[in-house]
């Protein structure tokens, strides 16, 4: 889950202070090693074209010395791998050559406080792994399912009727995260009645106002570039949400999931205070919720921006209806049966995350190595570098493996028969990464089935349930907040105005 999570913009989180000794004799090449651009500001280098506009930055930089090629930034040397037929060679190379750890663990510090006493990332996800598939991930399908309709349903029936207006980033993101924490984080306590509801709605709008707030400064706080009020806001934030995530406040609360609880537990025998285990809570709901509510904001906005996709979503679900074994509204679960059944509804969303998915995947270099390419060359990385994999240029952006790779084309993973579509090529060889918005190898996001199970639950909820429009028809896509890369999911420049009613 943390490659998805911690691939943040790494540009200006150095950690390290290089002498201009150790500075020049690193800019002295080695036999083997990629193509080295320094930038024209010393030390510097390119740090402030990268935070401006990193995928702009990287593109220009692929176009001038190919697939692969290490910059400066901030007096590191970064080496960015672009071909994805040789991905493989670094996301599942051990740790003792390329690791992913030491990054992980100071930017939990950095942007969320966090300090876990002999913290080993690979012992928690082995344990937190099993609490995410299977059976369990079925009790978090359908406890999703439930607080979604608490949430979305109830909170529209509660404004009464009429039509309803406002942002569709703010619709998605609030209903999402909101159902997402009272699926993971528990429900309050039974009986469970319209009484009990309503306190979860009050409560999960709480969490997700101070959870926003925070998520709005993580580009300025992961770069250190807070203002002195920016930081007092923050501080005051953190608190609040440390205080509404604080173990003894989440002891009361019923239907917690078995993740939460094998997490508290792990970090008990970690030795970790309540106050740091609430902290570490917060860094979890980011973790597990942050990138849902944005991406299901890309989908819808694709689809009512194109009525061809959004009527053959809209048949689809008719389709599953027809074939369900009880009316809609009377469904308290979405099998995953059902839910796979989907191919239309898995095509859009593949495309919109091909479109909008944007993870750094980083690794440090521990131990000079050769790495080897998927064409025969060979690189050699020295120790101390950091090597940085973009997938969101290459295959995702990359014209040679999707015909107008900018445009939204909702049956681009979709066979002529109907089912789905895997294979895409580059150089003439079949690609075995063509898009990556979960991560790759070791660290690839243990949260990703329960992640779209919920992003589909969410569409089929509004579709089925709810008019939904554009308040102005022919408003453009907007551009993205170019702080965001490296974040995960793409957040827009600014939102876009919807209104909604639900049905009688």
């Amino acid at each position: 889950m943390y490659e998805h999570v911690f691939s943040v913009l790494w540009d200006l989180l150095l950690g390290h202070i290089v002498t201009l000794q150790e500075t020049c004799c690193d800019f002295c090449r080695r036999p083997g090693e990629p193509p080295l651009d320094l930038g024209s500001i010393p030390w510097l280098g390119h740090a402030l074209e990268f935070g401006k506009d990193a995928a702009g930055f990287l593109t220009r930089m692929k176009e001038k010395h190919g697939d692969i090629f290490t910059v400066l930034v901030g007096g590191r040397h970064v080496t960015v791998l672009l071909d994805p037929h040789s991905y493989d060679a670094v996301v599942w190379e051990p740790r003792s050559k390329l690791d992913f750890h030491a990054y992980a663990v100071f930017l939990m510090e950095r942007i969320f406080d966090v300090q876990l006493p002999h913290y080993n990332p690979g012992d928690e996800k082995s344990k937190m792994k099993p609490t995410l598939l299977h059976k369990e991930l079925q009790a978090l399908t359908d406890a999703m399912y439930t607080n979604l309709r608490t949430v979305l349903l109830g909170d529209t029936v509660e404004a009464g009727s009429g039509w309803h207006e406002m942002g569709l980033l703010e619709f998605s993101y609030s209903f999402l995260l909101r159902a997402g924490y009272l699926t993971q984080y528990g429900v309050e306590a039974p009986p469970h009645t319209q009484e009990s509801q309503v306190q979860d709605r009050v409560h999960s709008a709480e969490v997700f106002h101070a959870f926003r707030q925070l998520d709005l400064q993580l580009p300025k706080l992961a770069r250190g570039s807070l203002s002195a009020g920016d930081k007092d806001q923050v501080g005051k934030v953190k608190g609040r949400l440390w205080k509404l995530l604080a173990p003894a406040r989440l002891a009361s609360r019923a239907h917690r999931s078995k993740w939460l609880e094998s997490y508290l537990l792990h970090l008990e025998e970690m030795g970790v205070s309540e106050e740091m285990q609430a902290r570490a809570l917060v860094l979890q709901l980011w973790a597990t919720q942050g990138n849902m509510g944005p991406a299901a904001f890309w989908l819808l906005l694709f689809l009512l921006k194109n009525p061809e996709a959004l009527a053959a979503v809209r048949g689809e679900l008719e389709s599953v209806l027809l074939g369900a074994e009880q009316p809609i509204s009377q469904m308290t679960t979405l099998p995953q049966k059902v839910l796979d059944s989907m191919p239309v509804l898995d095509s859009v969303l593949s495309e919109s995350l091909r479109l909008t998915a944007a993870p750094f995947i980083t690794r440090e270099v521990v131990a000079d190595l050769a790495l080897p390419m998927a064409d025969g060359r060979e690189f050699s990385l020295r120790r101390g570098d950091r090597l940085l994999l973009f997938p969101f240029l290459s295959p995702q952006k990359d014209p040679e493996i999707y015909t107008d790779p900018e445009v939204f084309k909702y049956n681009r993973f979709l066979n002529p028969d109907g089912s789905e579509k895997k294979d895409f090529y580059k150089d003439g060889k079949r690609l075995k990464n063509y898009s990556l918005p979960w991560g790759a190898g070791h660290n690839q996001c243990l949260g990703r089935g329960y992640a779209i199970n919920s992003i589909k639950q969410f569409v089929f909820l509004v579709l089925t349930h709810f008019d939904l429009e554009l308040i102005t028809p022919d408003v453009d896509i907007p551009e993205f907040d170019l702080s965001r890369y490296g974040f995960g999911l793409m957040q827009p420049e600014q939102d876009v105005p919807i209104r909604y009613h639900i049905r009688p």
